[in-house]
């Protein structure tokens, strides 16, 4: 009986949705490394459309991985990026580099709970200012099935909120009159004014240590009256390792499918 125990102990140990009861340190990634998802954008009642885009690590330092990504088929350049050693996406926002995403923080435990909070000013020529605060929390083990297999994964949750003011709107009204001493008087009226819109944010991403990065991953945008406007998703057809000979998910798992079908998500 205690030999059998053993043996349930350590094949729970070796598999990655179990252990996640204890923590989970970042991935030990290397170059060659290679990731292909399947990314589906829903903007609105627009309709929706899809890609193929390949993910590939060309080197890691202590606090970076540089990456290549390139849509499949494409005839231009592969896009080059820096992000952080734990995936997040950091930029210049007024000015000072702020980390704007961050979907992982290792080490992942159950509960831990982290914020990405930033406000920036003049972000496009429509809004005078854009100010963003998202918490983070991981939810625990899932087993989530996507176009390259089935895998298990801890899941990652964040909601949030939005708040965008409208650049100056300039209106112009104009008028010509005639004084008494028959002189032309051109009359003009400028309103400045802004408005403010707020939303609210949800994102989830499911994360597989066996493939050192998510292996789904879901983000909404939602108006001021709950109506979601935008969805982006994000789900692994095929990935390889540089350290295995194979870029199977499982073994004994489903092999890589062309998705079929309307997008995940409300319709």
């Amino acid at each position: 009986m205690k030999k059998k125990t053993l043996a349930t102990l350590l094949l729970c140990a070796a598999v990655p949705g179990v252990a996640l009861a204890q923590s989970i340190a970042a991935p030990a990634l290397k170059p060659g490394d290679t990731w292909t998802y399947v990314n589906t954008v829903e903007i609105g009642t627009n309709g929706w459309r899809q890609t193929r885009d390949q993910i590939s690590v060309q080197r890691t330092t202590a606090d970076h991985i540089y990456i290549e990504t390139q849509q499949s088929g494409a005839t231009q350049a592969p896009r080059e990026f820096i992000v952080g050693a734990d995936w997040s996406r950091a930029r210049s926002v007024n000015g000072t580099e702020t980390v704007v995403n961050r979907p992982l923080a290792f080490p992942l435990t159950i509960g831990k709970m982290w914020t990405i909070r930033y406000s920036e000013a003049h972000p496009n020529p429509q809004h005078a200012s854009e100010a963003y605060d998202t918490h983070y929390k991981v939810i625990g083990p899932d087993t989530v099935t996507v176009p390259g297999g089935k895998f298990d994964a801890v899941k990652i949750e964040a909601e949030g909120t939005w708040k965008a003011e409208t650049a100056p709107r300039q209106s112009t009204v104009s008028g010509v009159s005639r004084n008494e001493g028959g002189s032309t008087i051109v009359m003009q009226s400028r309103n400045n004014g802004t408005v403010e819109v707020t939303g609210k944010t949800y994102k989830a991403f499911w994360y597989s240590p066996a493939v050192g990065r998510w292996v789904k991953s879901v983000e909404e945008y939602y108006d001021v009256n709950g109506t979601r406007t935008a969805r982006y998703s994000e789900e692994l057809a095929s990935y390889k390792r540089a350290d295995t000979n194979s870029g199977s998910p499982l073994a004994g798992r489903p092999a890589p499918v062309a998705p079929e079908g309307p997008p995940p998500g409300d319709q």
